[in-house]
């Protein structure tokens, strides 16, 4: 079980709405039981707060659930905010029955709170889906205010009433000026390149505004575009993800002048490396920073690095790995606990092929996990190692482009909390599973070239 990452006991962590106040997160999400498998049990939305990734207080579930008759038979995921001196809940009501009865299976429905602690529900349906798109697929709502048009908008994911193997998915939008009625505006962003777009959220940073969109037909992870205007157009930096495929339906929040990212791990059928990915898991944490060009990238949360106190050097001065048409290693630490955070500055040579940074490895075996540097195809990829009988884990989608150049120090930082790894390298981040590990060992090797290991340190709580 995980110990600093966020996942409440024998329940399944769904997707966050969060929102901040005062310095205070509070972290909306689903809690699913897996009883007997995902959306086996019908669930509201349950609340913790922290104010630092690393202490959660738990409030239980705040806005219940409605009768099994009811439009609220699940409540999907929608968006939190303030406005006319109260916090409003707007939410995706989901009854799984409703189709079958000839109903919309998801509306979006309102409920209103003094302290966002104690809800109650409207009870209204307010935006059912619009003729012409899907109505088992509308849903996840985002509202905000905008100054500048002075109105709330109000964006969700959908799709038009077609054949389902259609990329038909869209972010369509409403407005309003009273939060009661709200008029249909059409498409925000319809590239016609997924299947469904669940999740949006919407934000600016300087003269940027962000879109993201979370999908399940390409990558099934989160993805954003980036526009100067609310009206577009919206372009695609080169890297346009946070994340790799064990990091869905990221929502993010502002507090202080900082952005963080939430979204979760999802587990894999039967805890095996060569299930599939399931819906749900454990909450994961990302700082966001916007680069010089605009483009996004994330770090770890401050509090949770140092949340880290003790640290041990794994070596005591600068060591090179040097080979040619072969691989060279060592041992940076023989019997890592079940959480740590390991960091190591490195740097390699203009031709070097490949590095990697290995763990929950069996030193005798060489059996193990890797975060891999393909440095000439410019991608981060995490993989079982050997992988042998082939294959051995189904790591579709665990991978990330990244820049890398010769010459230039590069600060890995890996956070493993029980059977997630974390990688955060140069504003990328990538997120994997480490199911059924052979052993405790860390290694870092290179493949034909010189990898420089400047420093690196191991930090337990």
């Amino acid at each position: 079980m995980v110990d600093l990452y966020y996942q409440h006991p024998n329940t399944w962590f769904g997707d966050c709405m969060p929102f901040a106040k005062d310095g205070v997160f509070y972290l909306f999400h689903q809690r699913d039981t897996r009883n007997p498998d995902p959306f086996g049990e019908p669930f509201g939305w349950a609340l913790v707060t922290t104010t630092d990734f690393v202490d959660f207080v738990d409030h239980g579930e705040v806005i219940l659930r409605g009768d099994d008759d009811a439009q609220d038979q699940f409540i999907f995921a929608g968006s939190i905010f303030e406005a006319n001196g109260q916090y409003y809940a707007m939410y995706t009501g989901y009854n799984r029955d409703y189709p079958a009865l000839g109903k919309p299976s998801q509306v979006l429905m309102l409920a209103t709170s003094s302290d966002l602690i104690h809800w109650e529900k409207t009870g209204k349906s307010l935006v059912p889906p619009e003729v012409g798109y899907d109505p088992t697929d509308w849903r996840d709502p985002f509202v905000l205010w905008s100054d500048e048009q002075q109105q709330y908008i109000m964006i969700l994911g959908s799709r038009t009433l077609e054949d389902k193997r259609l990329l038909t998915g869209r972010t369509v939008y409403f407005t309003s000026k009273d939060l009661d009625s709200w008029d249909f505006q059409g498409d925000f962003w319809a590239p016609g390149i997924y299947n469904m777009h669940e999740m949006p959220d919407l934000f600016k940073i300087g003269n940027y505004w962000y879109l993201l969109t979370t999908e399940y037909s390409d990558k099934s992870k989160t993805v954003y575009r980036m526009s100067t205007s609310l009206e577009g157009p919206w372009t695609a930096p080169t890297d346009d993800a946070f994340d790799g495929r064990a990091y869905y339906a990221a929502r993010s929040a502002e507090s202080n002048g900082r952005r963080y990212l939430f979204g979760w791990v999802p587990t894999k059928e039967g805890d095996s490396p060569l299930a599939n990915w399931q819906w749900g898991g454990t909450l994961v944490v990302h700082e966001v920073f916007q680069r010089a060009d605009g483009s996004l990238g994330v770090a770890p949360a401050e509090a949770v690095e140092a949340a880290f106190s003790r640290t041990k050097p794994l070596v005591s001065s600068a060591l090179t790995l040097s080979t040619v048409d072969s691989l060279a290693e060592t041992i940076l630490e023989p019997a890592a606990p079940a959480l740590y955070k390991l960091t190591a500055r490195v740097r390699f040579t203009q031709g070097t092929r490949s590095f990697s940074l290995r763990l929950g490895e069996d030193l005798a075996t060489g059996d193990g996990y890797e975060f891999q540097f393909l440095i000439g195809e410019q991608r981060l990829v995490f993989d079982r190692r050997p992988n042998l009988p082939w294959h051995r884990y189904a790591n579709k989608g665990l991978e990330r482009p990244i820049q890398l150049a010769a010459n230039r120090d590069y600060q890995l930082t890996m956070i493993v909390d029980d059977d997630i790894a974390t990688l955060y390298v140069d504003r990328v981040a990538l997120n994997a599973r480490t199911y059924r590990s052979a052993g405790q060992g860390i290694a870092i090797h290179v493949v034909d070239g010189t990898l420089d290991v400047l420093d690196a340190t191991i930090s337990t709580r």
